[in-house]
């Protein structure tokens, strides 16, 4: 053997060895004693749903009026610092012709009386970030089921006690991660569910929207502030979402390895300095910032984040597969092999090639066929409701339907953890040079207790 041959050879085994020892261990903290998983888990049905709200400022409201068409219901308080924003809500109330909810307003911890009252199961919490886990963990301690905006969690202590606090007192904690609901990643996830792609092996998602819009208008400028005192992806969990359900996570898969990388921070101290005058000493987050993450099954995931940059909006939304390909933006089409399609429902299919897309007539007759059942359910009311389309009123829907039928909610506390877990976990592998971050197992040894991610329905 020459000396070439050798070096590579030596070379090769020094990259392995320090592969494996650079990877950033995470530590998952031993279950309490007397505590069990929340995989798969169902509470007692509530045939009348009574809640709370907890934050009216940019998406609260909106809820609060989506709720008065959804049966069963009952909106009983309405909670926010600004006594102005809890008028406003309420006339929403008044005017679908709903009882008057109890109103908390006015002191820092106001939320805590709306969580201690017994007349509420379900604190429904749409704040700043920073105020998403302590609010859900009390309110579940208080005996409420929890709903929360994303992201629900920032740090994995967090997470923990979200996990901690959900098994413990054996209530729901959902995060409320709209775009799985969208009727095109719904109806894709329908077709991959029927084998429609073959093995799913890649998918993709991102949050790429510009918020120069919108920065004035967060309270007290809090999620500016954020991407200024934070690396990594702080919001990931529109595109985590849809793909985690994808690839079945904890329901037989998950995810085992991160790397993150980031670019440098251009747009995001020029603009604290075009509205302040001042150029900011520091400003942490990287404008653009990309996470690949490997599975247990040898499958891959790649989110992306930037809110910084003028760029049309996308969620990315990609799949691939063994015998197939979807993609969402910036155009939707799928790619299949002509054997994925039987019968005659879908025009032409013995001509269709995974090389191109398929006509739009063809694309129409495959969602026709793949229809998503929760699309089925409610898709034509969520439409004349709204909500981004309808997929805000389709989530709310679903949390409210499986309450009170007593059936495992579409996301569980351990979907959030997932889908959370990029905040700090991106952060810890950028500022460590983008090293590979070990992915806890939140589940704590249950992620092959189901197999492939379903929605229930009642018989």
């Amino acid at each position: 053997m020459n000396i070439f041959a050798r070096t590579l050879i030596a070379a090769a085994l020094m990259a392995g060895s320090v592969t494996s020892f650079a990877q950033i261990s995470t530590k998952v903290p031993q279950r309490p004693a007397g505590q069990t998983d929340m995989v798969n888990f169902a509470a007692e049905p509530i045939k009348n749903v009574r809640v709370g709200f907890i934050g009216l400022g940019m998406r609260g409201p909106d809820a609060v009026k989506r709720f008065t068409h959804i049966p069963g219901t009952e909106v009983i308080a309405l909670c926010d610092i600004e006594p102005d924003r809890v008028a406003k809500t309420q006339k929403y109330l008044t005017d679908a012709n709903k009882p008057k909810a109890a109103e908390y307003y006015g002191s820092e911890d106001a939320w805590k009386q709306l969580c201690d009252r017994d007349d509420i199961d379900l604190v429904y919490i749409a704040t700043d970030w920073r105020t998403h886990a302590p609010m859900a963990k009390y309110a579940m301690e208080k005996g409420k089921h929890v709903a929360i905006e994303v992201p629900a969690a920032t740090s994995l202590e967090e997470i923990w006690d979200l996990i901690n606090t959900s098994e413990r007192t054996r209530k729901h904690c959902m995060m409320l991660e709209n775009c799985v609901y969208d009727f095109f990643e719904a109806n894709t996830l329908n077709m991959a569910q029927h084998d429609l792609f073959g093995e799913v092996l890649h998918v993709e998602g991102s949050y790429i929207h510009n918020l120069s819009d919108f920065w004035p208008y967060y309270h007290n400028n809090w999620r500016m502030e954020f991407n200024q005192n934070h690396r990594g992806d702080v919001y990931p969990t529109h595109g985590m979402g849809p793909a985690c359900q994808l690839l079945d996570m904890h329901r037989g898969d998950r995810m085992t390895t991160l790397v993150a990388m980031d670019t440098k921070s251009a747009n995001g101290p020029a603009y604290i300095e075009k509205t302040t005058g001042k150029r900011p000493e520091k400003f942490l987050n990287g404008d653009h910032t990309m996470t690949m993450i490997r599975t247990a099954n040898g499958k891959t995931i790649h989110i992306q984040h930037d809110v910084l940059t003028p760029r049309p909006y996308s969620r990315m939304y990609q799949l691939t597969g063994t015998k197939g390909f979807a993609n969402k933006y910036p155009m939707e089409g799928y790619a299949l092999e002509p054997e994925q399609i039987s019968g005659d429902s879908i025009p032409d299919h013995e001509n269709l090639s995974a090389h191109g897309y398929m006509t739009q007539e063809q694309a129409d007759a495959l969602t026709a066929r793949y229809t998503s059942p929760v699309i089925k359910q409610i898709g034509n009311l969520a439409k004349t409701v709204g909500g981004h389309g309808g997929m805000d009123f389709i989530m709310d829907y679903r949390l409210v339907y499986c309450l009170q039928n007593g059936l495992p909610l579409d996301m569980d506390v351990y979907d959030l953890a997932e889908w959370c877990c990029l905040v700090p976990l991106t952060e810890l592998s950028i500022n460590n040079g983008s090293a590979p971050v070990e992915v806890p197992d939140f589940t704590r040894g249950a992620w092959q207790k189901v197999k492939g991610y379903r929605y229930a329905f009642a018989e």
